[in-house]
């Protein structure tokens, strides 16, 4: 009897240590790419991905009812994403807490949980539906715009990616922790992240620190405050930085020298009932002894912890301390940790602002691709209807003599050339459809459907092209959710910026024809009585000559219009500092200007970051045209300028001047004409708007100077030849913006034409500045008032071929000095 083998055939033998590195991998890049880490494109989660996507399946949007979030979670978890309910649940319910998410994608219904840890109630309680700017994380999900990947049992197709047309990975931020990594990218202001956008397409050389300028640093949901910005800088330069979160609050009077210390807005993803404990338990400790009383007052309509002070305690010195011992200061680490390409990448904001504009072209070429191969099929059909209603008798003859409706299609495609598809729609087709308005549209509908396809073929062939769709999708993204900052940087205790090391000083800024450009120290030009010879403020060369001259704090902010429309912005401090015979440093390279670009007017601007939205910009053109626009438009321009109204061809801007909104203009022309009207009579208009006429111009004339002035002013107005004159602004009574306007100094071949016009008083000083470089500083007190239709007194003493081209009024300074050469001139003089 033989004996049967009972041997098995052996496995191979694997290492253990190989294949827990192998399985460890998997785990880590499962959990890496698909469940802990954003997608660089839409800044979702899966879980959040699929979310959103089960609730548009269920046609669970903005516009239709809400539904119970039980029937959203079961349909996640059974068909999407089975990884629990609970799982589901929360991400739903964090994308509802407006607390938590700085835009939120759930509009939910129900206890949604609160910034006191309350968690939310069971989803059998609580409905949802999608929030409006859902729409534009789904928009063209069906025109093939992105990939679709089997789910987890290979039974339905769930996108990898959504189209996303706004940059949700920023204004949303994400946090998760994967296997070796984390990631933790706070929100940011849908506003300023869309500016960035656009400023990266207008120049893709722009560096991170001026994206910094536009996108200032996170804005969380909850407000409060970031201290400092060099955690800002380095997070956006490296992808790693810690910023300094603090609360908002202010102090109120109780009487008897007590006061209240009223919290208002808490650090980002605090705990204000744990937050209220501590202070307590810091109070119940001794360990702060100058709080009486602590009262939590929020309501729906926000956060107020009301602290009483005892008497006579100082409210500065609790703030502090509460900053050191409990969260009303807290840090934030940021980590900019995303999926990029399947793999994970930290990026730095430049980086992730450029993935998120490919992701937009993509989406555009797809989609247009899919919307051309949908228009040329339609186009097809239209062009097989065409033939048959040109045809429409013998169409109609064949079909009649057709034995069934397939003898019928075989005679339609053999008879006319047509495909089957043609052939099919052409029977198909109702009688209706014969008639001469039905005929006539499907016409209309063909030549439509070509000129459709023309389009979306120069789409597809035109990078250009899709670049400005990408920026028009992203302009009105901006107008339709766009909003304020709720969170303010301000500057970190220990922080030292540039302007705390520049000392306040009074500086003169001129600019030179040629378009130079310099700062000066006032106290380098002495007083002079009127008539003087005056001292020179740059060595005149040939063809260049002082034009413009401005008086202003070294610390304060400088506004450049330029002629073309463009505005820009310097402090003081930045510009070049150069003797006083010295030329500056030409603007072209300090402002960046385009081909025959030139500055033509500059504000100096004190505090413009705190300026009140009430208080606005007025500018006037050389045409006449005048626009007001508000001090807001203009807080944060762009380091290479953005436009600040649109100008015709042939026209410039003059000036600018900010206002109160009870100012009253005055514009005088080369002519000596002016009108005087008040600035009610110019609406408030947009940044690019044109603006309104503000003085009916005759042939050959053009505005030269305005001044914004009050009943107490004197108006001085200075002709070429160096003659001038004080008038008081009651001889020039109020009219109506936009008439001719009546005669504010009478030109002659003797005087010349006017220079310009300044509201002065006796207190004031003023500079005139002649072609070749010369200067002279007077006290307005030595220049009497005198009526409205007259020549003036002489102003300057002018050489041969010397000439008034600008003037300055100076700040109120000492009395005026005598000069060895002073000599008052009042020859000239003219009463008329």
């Amino acid at each position: 009897m033989t004996q049967q083998s009972t041997d098995t055939p052996q496995q191979p033998t694997i290492a253990i240590s190989r294949e827990l590195q192998k399985s460890y991998l998997d785990y880590a890049m499962s959990v890496i790419i698909g469940r802990a880490l954003p997608d660089v494109r839409d800044g979702l989660k899966p879980v959040h991905r699929r979310t959103l996507y089960a609730m548009r399946e269920l046609g669970n949007t903005y516009n239709r009812a809400y539904i119970k979030s039980a029937r959203i979670v079961g349909d996640v978890i059974g068909k999407f994403h089975p990884h629990g309910d609970t799982a589901a649940y929360d991400t739903l319910v964090r994308m509802a807490q407006d607390f938590s998410m700085r835009y939120p994608l759930v509009d939910g219904q129900g206890n949604f949980g609160s910034m006191d840890g309350d968690s939310a109630a069971a989803m059998r309680y609580t409905e949802a539906r999608m929030t409006r700017l859902d729409q534009e994380l789904v928009a063209d999900l069906d025109k093939e715009t992105v990939d679709f990947v089997p789910n987890y049992d290979n039974s339905l197709l769930e996108p990898a990616v959504l189209p996303s047309k706004i940059p949700n990975i920023l204004i949303n931020g994400s946090e998760g922790i994967a296997v070796g990594m984390a990631t933790k990218i706070p929100p940011h202001n849908l506003t300023e992240v869309i500016d960035g956008l656009m400023a990266l397409i207008d120049d893709a050389e722009i560096t991170v620190h001026q994206l910094m300028e536009i996108i200032t640093g996170p804005d969380f949901p909850t407000g409060g405050f970031i201290c400092g910005r060099a955690g800002i800088r380095e997070a956006y330069e490296t992808g790693r930085g810690v910023v300094l979160m603090r609360s908002k609050h202010h102090i109120e009077q109780r009487g008897n020298n007590a006061e209240s210390i009223v919290i208002t807005e808490i650090p980002y993803q605090q705990n204000k009932a744990t937050l209220v404990e501590k202070i307590a338990l810091l109070m119940k400790e001794k360990r702060i002894t100058s709080i009486s009383e602590i009262r939590d007052e929020s309501d729906r309509h926000g956060v107020r912890v009301v602290l009483d002070l005892r008497k006579d305690e100082i409210a500065d010195v609790v703030i502090n301390q509460l900053y050191k011992m409990t969260p009303l200061q807290k840090s934030f680490g940021i980590i900019l940790l995303c999926i990029v390409n399947n793999k994970p990448e930290i990026l730095n904001l430049k980086q992730i602002l450029q993935h998120f504009i490919v992701h937009r072209k993509t989406v555009i070429y797809r989609r247009t691709a899919f919307e051309l191969r949908k228009a040329e099929e339609r186009a097809h059909i239209l062009e097989g209807l065409k033939i048959a209603i040109t045809n429409l008798d013998e169409v109609v003859e064949l079909i009649k003599s057709s034995a069934n409706p397939a003898e019928a299609k075989a005679g339609l495609i053999a008879r006319f050339e047509l495909s089957e598809i043609q052939a099919q729609t052409i029977l198909d087709m109702r009688l209706q459809r014969l008639t001469g308005l039905e005929r006539d549209k499907i016409i209309n509908d063909y030549e439509e459907i070509l000129a459709q396809i023309s389009w979306l073929k120069q789409i597809l062939s035109d990078d250009n092209l899709v670049v400005q769709i990408v920026r028009d999708e992203f302009t009105a993204i901006r107008e339709d959710y766009g909003d304020e900052r709720r969170t303010e940087i301000i500057d970190a205790p220990d922080e030292i910026l540039p302007e705390d090391m520049i000392a306040p000083e009074e500086m003169v800024v001129t600019i030179s024809h040629s378009g130079y450009i310099k700062r000066n120290p006032l106290a380098l030009y002495r007083a002079q009585r009127r008539g003087g010879k005056g001292v020179r403020g740059m060595v005149s060369v040939e063809d260049d000559f002082v034009t413009k001259l401005y008086t202003a704090s070294s610390l304060d902010t400088f506004l450049f219009f330029t002629n073309s429309g463009r505005v820009f912005w310097r402090r003081v401090y930045e510009l070049p500092l150069a003797g006083r015979t010295a030329r500056g440093k030409a603007i072209v390279n300090l402002l960046e200007l385009g081909e025959n670009e030139k500055v033509a007017a500059i504000l100096p601007v004190a505090g413009l970051a705190d300026m009140e939205d009430s208080v606005s910009v007025l500018t006037v053109t050389k045409l006449g045209r005048v626009k007001k626009t508000s001090i807001s438009e203009y807080k944060r321009p762009l380091r290479k300028g953005k436009f600040g109204l649109t100008i015709r061809d042939d026209d410039e801007i003059l000036s600018a001047a900010i206002t109160s909104g009870d100012d009253e203009i005055f514009l005088v022309t080369r002519k000596g004409l002016s009108i005087h009207f008040h600035e009610s009579d110019v609406r408030v208009m947009g940044r690019l708007a044109a603006g309104v006429k503000g003085i009916n111009l005759s042939e050959d004339d053009q505005v030269v100077g305005m001044a914004i002035i009050s009943a107490d002013d004197s108006v001085l107005t200075v002709t070429e030849n160096g003659y001038g004159k004080r008038t008081a602004a009651s001889e020039y009574k109020l009219q109506a913006r936009g008439g001719k306007g009546v005669f504010a100094i009478k030109t002659s071949e003797r005087n010349g034409k006017v220079v310009g016009v300044l509201p002065v008083v006796d207190e004031d000083q003023v500079m005139l500045i002649a072609n070749s470089g010369k200067i002279i500083r007077m006290p307005m007190d030595t220049v009497r008032i005198i009526g409205r239709n007259t020549q003036g007194v002489r102003l300057i003493n002018l050489e041969e071929d010397e000439f008034v081209v600008d003037m300055s009024i100076l700040a109120r300074e000492e009395d005026v000095e005598d000069d060895e050469n002073d000599e008052e001139r009042v020859e000239g003089e003219n009463e008329d």
